[in-house]
């Protein structure tokens, strides 16, 4: 197929001005103040090491005596908790201590002769800080409770440092709040009258500008406009330069971006877009010079009309999945079933529907079974304002930007709205994914997304996949810092009239025994839901009951996470899904499932 691929709807353009302050948020220290004192905690224990070959360094038993002796001598009440891994002893105080009863009780042990050390178990605090960005307090998209992804409480675990994040659409419009984490790219554009710098591909990502001069331009019913300067706003959420009193603040603001250039004047070709896939991910394109720095992201806010997803296009999505690069892609912009759009409905990526500040799904995106998740993309206007204007700039997504209404002018910020906004916030969070855990492969960020996302404050009529996702769960998740390890498996499998499905996860790396809320995230596509029954069978063959069918349950699909007590069984072995089909007439398959210890 050689059809163009036009924007994923950016409704406000560059014309447009920013309004008002929205509702009150999170206000950044001004960046004098940024640094604030940490609080004050009491000490509760001591942590003791003793001098090699003594007693208590090798026995707990002496190591409690010692503690009653040394509490009966200060009148405090002592207790030996716990060995720590470098062999010191843990000694609870019994409760909060004054300064001068911790110094006694020290002391006591600093005059012990078989004592080569004791200190206090001090608390420490996460580092993170409010940004000071001057406009961070409208991005309401990164931390609202609503309509907000929670991101800032990721920040403290990963910031996207070591991953590179390729936005393939129209270039790059310079921009001081991303030139620090803009990395080469390339201009894919093959047609020079498309491409407006005179040649066809080259090694300059510049975005010259995607303007129409005139109605029809770019085909029946294509109408005039200014340039939109589309990939430097996706950009801009995805990795804008953080905590440097200036703009906005992005996502995974220590990663980089590499521009790579497909949408040019009336859109650009499958063509392009396909080898783009394939450079950026560190495949080989002919005539092409090999990427020096692959990217491990990939963000496509475009798309075009299909109801199958071309094989070129599908081909390099492959191709980049294998190399181990997730794959984002904007779910459109025609209030339409995903599923007649295009690449939204391929294979092997990560399908984003766009909500609103209210936690609706906008009035634009488009929606279906094919959809993986939801993030914010805002609305610049509502539903039934004239569409072209901007009434409600407060509520779409503010990002980087350019002035120029055809060619580049200076730099500014403006407000979009979009599934082409709602993409790089995904593709912002698979960074700080990759980032807090190198590991992952592009199966396992797409599980851990999902699986972690909340559902929709608001309705979705349609299907918005799993929900909005959730970037400080998600982080925390991976990372094991609540929540456990994530396994994941992400082939699909069949679904047929009463016959039984099974897939299955290797859980390796696990000691002693799963937990008493294992959780497990399944995503079935399935129509008429009530004919399944879906079981997990743990590693020894029991097998516990998710849900049962229902002749009454007609709604599609089986998008929820079940808590189940697994405490008796061993974690690490291999874990099933089994999916019953229990009447005719309806068929489908196992998309994803997880599991999270």
């Amino acid at each position: 197929m050689a059809a163009s691929a036009t924007i994923a709807a950016v409704a406000a353009t560059s014309s447009v001005a920013l309004a008002a302050t929205p509702s009150p948020s999170p206000k950044p220290a001004p960046a004098a103040q940024a640094m604030t004192s940490l609080p004050t905690a009491p000490v509760e224990k001591v942590i003791v090491t003793y001098k090699a070959k003594t007693a208590e360094a090798g026995s707990n038993t002496a190591a409690k005596t010692d503690a009653t002796a040394k509490g009966a001598e200060t009148g405090e009440s002592l207790s030996f908790e716990r060995r720590l891994a470098g062999g010191a002893a843990l000694i609870d105080l019994g409760g909060e201590t004054s300064k001068q009863d911790v110094a006694e009780v020290m002391a006591a042990f600093r005059a012990d002769s078989s004592v080569a050390s004791v200190e206090p178990d001090i608390r420490a605090y996460a580092m993170a800080v409010t940004p000071n960005d001057t406009e961070y307090t409208k991005q309401w998209d990164l931390f609202e409770a609503t309509g907000g992804m929670n991101v800032p409480g990721a920040w403290d675990k990963a910031t996207g440092s070591g991953v590179n994040v390729a936005v393939i659409d129209t270039g790059y419009a310079a921009h001081s709040d991303l030139a620090a984490n803009v990395i080469s790219g390339y201009d894919f554009i093959s047609t020079s009258a498309d491409a407006r710098d005179g040649n066809g591909r080259d090694s300059d990502a510049k975005d010259e500008g995607d303007w129409n001069a005139t109605d029809g331009e770019c085909g029946t019913g294509s109408k005039a406009s200014n340039s939109s300067w589309h990939g430097t706003h996706v950009a801009g959420t995805i990795a804008a330069t953080t905590a440097n009193s200036k703009g906005v603040a992005g996502i995974a603001y220590n990663a980089k971006i590499q521009p790579v250039r497909v949408l040019g004047k009336c859109g650009g070709s499958s063509a392009d877009i396909a080898d783009a896939i394939t450079w950026a991910s560190g495949g080989t394109v002919p005539g092409v010079p090999a990427n020096p720095t692959p990217a491990k992201v990939i963000n496509m806010s475009l798309g075009g009309a299909s109801s199958t997803c071309p094989s070129v296009y599908q081909n390099a999505i492959n191709g980049a999945v294998s190399r181990g690069t997730t794959v984002v892609v904007a779910a459109g912009n025609s209030n339409a079933n995903a599923s007649g759009f295009t690449p939204a409905n391929c294979a092997n990526i990560i399908n984003v529907a766009s909500t609103s500040r209210e936690g609706n799904r906008s009035f634009y995106s488009n929606y279906g079974s094919i959809v993986d998740v939801a993030a914010p993309g805002g609305e610049t206007r509502r539903a039934t304002d004239t569409p072209g204007t901007v009434t409600t700039p407060e509520n779409g997504i503010l990002s980087t930007l350019n002035s120029g209404a055809t060619t580049q002018s200076t730099e500014n910020y403006k407000p979009y709205q979009g599934t082409s906004m709602a993409a790089p916030h995904i593709a912002g969070l698979a960074a700080l994914l990759k980032s807090a855990k190198s590991t992952l492969t592009p199966a396992e960020i797409e599980a851990a997304i999902k699986s972690n996302a909340r559902p929709l404050p608001g309705t979705c009529t349609g299907g918005c996949g799993t929900g909005i996702a959730d970037a400080t769960k998600t982080v925390n998740a991976v990372t094991g810092t609540t929540g456990g390890t994530t396994f994941s498996n992400t082939t699909d499998v069949s679904i047929s009239d009463n016959s039984t499905s099974t897939s299955s996860i290797a859980v390796t790396g696990l000691t002693g025994n799963a937990p008493a809320a294992l959780k497990v995230a399944v995503d079935i596509k399935h129509t008429w839901r009530g004919d399944l029954v879906i079981d997990l069978i743990a590693p020894d063959g029991t097998v516990r009951n998710l849900k049962a069918s229902s002749g009454s349950d007609s709604v599609d699909n089986v998008l929820a996470t079940y808590t189940v007590d697994a405490s008796s069984e061993v974690a690490s072995g291999t874990w099933k899904l089994q999916v019953r089909d229990v009447a005719s007439g309806d068929t489908g398959y196992i998309d994803s499932w997880g599991l999270t210890f």
